[in-house]
């Protein structure tokens, strides 16, 4: 996390004009739905999005999509040492505020506010309930949807959670994401690289317009509370010329069209932004799981197992406890690297890069527990209908097959969990051992006979 001050002198405007975002490339077409599309914008702090996606958000509205904003907290702790303004009060007037400022953007019928009720500098422990709001205002609509999110290395830690759960919640939901740096222009010097991967969206007049009457609207930060110590100004006037722009900048990331044949570029891209994607070690629906999954394994001993899409390692860890020999299979290197860090000192762990179902190689009847958890959706009908044969093969006599799957909607991927499980039965010809359903996700165990 950078360490900075909202006062400090920071990067001028000026710096990065001469350094040339004037020549940074325009907008993919395809991060702005046309008519009937929605686009999510998602704030960790009234303010963030008049800053720096209100010309978005207008654009969107004018082509005739409709805009949910996602507001996680009501910025209490703008003024920790307000005489004036308890954080209760600057909550109910930063949310106020925030009311009046989307009335700018567009018509109350095309926007829509959610306020999350998230504490104010604590947005990264509300992580999973955050990925869960992200989904549903996703999954809200049948329009196509795009997620907005404020950027991920933006320096400030809610506004790094919000952008690290936009990442995740896209990868899983299939759905473009943009990403807007707010933070990022005040700390970081034109040296660093990253700014290069913005796109331009070019604001008209009106759009302009509209975004200077939505930040003005937000008098809390632009003015101070009062002439007393810990009533000063948060946006400053240098910090505010990053935002007076005839244009805005976000990191664009396009839906990628899976396969087992995308998925390595896919996955290691994915890997690269966020160690953790689908938070395994801090959510508690992933732990539940993983708990579930033990508890399902039918033996307390196997002998030599194989993890199909072992990730980042933490499942394989478990299953190593469980098994003389766990060989976890993944295409992305870079989970693979994450997980030989995780895993270093288990010498009956063997980690692989492989793309399923091409790369499976192990012999009939040589294994006795094969899991399959969470990657079915990632290959098409006919690649994990070759991987699940080929794993049926595999299993010894009385050996188990694990299959476990989220049941949500799985947006821009081939398969669902749903259709995963259907795919098995035919080539077990069983019924499975084991069946546990939630409303989140199925697990089932089916056991080879001799």
């Amino acid at each position: 996390m950078v360490s900075f001050t909202h006062d400090s002198t920071g990067t001028p405007e000026s710096a990065w004009r001469d350094a040339g975002l004037d020549a940074l490339k325009d907008l993919d077409p395809r991060a702005i739905p046309g008519e009937d599309g929605h686009v999510v914008v998602v704030s960790a702090h009234p303010d963030d999005e008049a800053l720096a996606a209100a010309g978005l958000i207008q654009r969107a509205i004018t082509g005739g999509a409709h805009v949910t904003v996602l507001l996680c907290t009501a910025g209490e702790a703008s003024h920790p040492n307000s005489p004036t303004h308890s954080p209760q009060q600057l909550a109910d007037l930063r949310l106020q505020e925030m009311r009046r400022a989307l009335a700018h953007l567009g018509r109350e019928e095309q926007l829509t506010l959610d306020y999350l009720g998230m504490h104010d500098g604590a947005v990264v422990a509300s992580g999973s309930a955050l990925d869960a709001a992200l989904l549903r205002a996703i999954r809200s609509t049948n329009r196509p949807t795009v997620l907005a999110v404020t950027y991920a290395a933006d320096g400030h830690t809610d506004h790094e959670a919000v952008g690290v759960s936009g990442r995740r919640v896209a990868a899983l939901a299939g759905v473009p994401l943009l990403e807007f740096p707010i933070w990022y222009w005040h700390w970081a010097p034109p040296s660093d690289p990253r700014w290069r991967e913005f796109e331009r969206l070019e604001l008209t007049a009106e759009e302009v317009a509209g975004k200077r009457a939505a930040l003005a609207e937000h008098v809390s930060q632009i003015q101070p509370l009062s002439e007393q110590p810990g009533d000063e100004v948060l946006l400053t006037e240098s910090v505010r010329a990053h935002f007076d722009r005839d244009f805005e900048l976000f990191r664009f990331t396009p839906v990628v069209e899976l396969g087992s044949t995308s998925a390595q570029e896919v996955f290691d891209d994915l890997y690269r932004r966020d160690k953790d994607p689908w938070a395994y070690v801090d959510s508690w629906y992933e732990r539940r799981k993983r708990a579930v999954t033990r508890a399902s394994l039918p033996r307390e001993r196997y002998e030599r197992a194989v993890e199909a899409g072992c990730s980042i390692g933490v499942l394989t860890q478990d299953l190593a406890d469980r098994c003389s020999s766990v060989v976890g299979l993944d295409a992305s290197s870079e989970a693979l690297e994450l997980a030989r860090a995780r895993l270093s000192g288990l010498n009956r762990v063997e980690l692989r890069l492989a793309q399923l179902p091409r790369d499976w190689d192990f012999h009939p009847a040589s294994l006795d527990l094969v899991v399959v958890s969470e990657i079915g959706y990632f290959l098409t009908e006919d690649e994990l209908t070759q991987l699940l044969t080929a794993a049926w093969n595999s299993l010894s006599p009385h050996g188990h097959l694990l299959l476990c799957h989220w049941l949500g909607p799985i947006d821009g991927w081939p398969l669902d969990g749903h259709r995963v499980h259907e795919l098995a039965r035919p080539i077990t010809q069983e019924s499975p051992l084991i069946h546990h359903r939630e409303s989140a996700f199925l697990l089932e165990v089916f056991e080879k006979k001799e």
